[in-house]
């Protein structure tokens, strides 16, 4: 009883005060088993290939790979975490709606990747294209350079359907 003589309400329940996180992937290494963690594997090694194969070109057009660069390394990182996040199970300790959290990741990496596959190709089609360098005239990508280009745009288009792939199953659990 208080000073009032009104009973005090007991302390809320921890339990009812903060929700279940709302995932239906499943946590530990049993999300290896799902087609969603397959496709995560998939993503981070073609996207480590393509960073490899942009990497080892040169970058003859930084402008244009630049971006397919920090693309390919930006999704690289994003995606070990987010199957960290799954495979060390953190995601039933933080309260959030990860169904939706995996759409939006899935969602912009895909438009991002999308967009550097279509600079990559770019680039690649632009083999034939000679340039005025100082006295002689030389083409803007040498053989093997083209030859890694092509590597990184077809390697850079499975990335990206991956990624589109992915995007397509969090839809699906995320609006069922």
């Amino acid at each position: 009883m208080s000073a009032g003589g009104a009973p005090v309400p007991p302390p809320p329940n921890p339990a009812m005060s903060f929700p279940a996180p709302r995932v239906t992937l499943p946590a530990g290494p049993d999300i290896l088993r799902t087609y969603s963690g397959a496709f995560v594997c998939l993503e981070i090694v073609f996207g480590g290939l393509v960073w490899i194969l942009v990497a080892s070109s040169n970058v003859p057009l930084p402008l244009l790979q630049g971006w397919v660069m920090f693309v390919s390394v930006t999704a690289f990182v994003c995606s070990l975490l987010f199957l960290g996040v799954f495979l060390s199970g953190v995601v039933t300790q933080i309260n959030a709606n990860w169904n939706f959290l995996d759409f939006a990741y899935h969602f912009t990496v895909f438009v991002f990747y999308f967009g550097a596959f279509l600079l990559e190709a770019a680039t690649t089609s632009l083999h034939d294209l000679h340039c005025n360098r100082t006295v002689t005239v030389q083409p803007l990508l040498s053989d093997n350079q083209y030859n890694i280009n092509v590597a990184a745009t077809i390697f850079a288009f499975v990335t990206t359907a991956c990624y589109g792939c992915s995007l397509g199953l969090a839809l699906r659990r995320w609006r069922p």
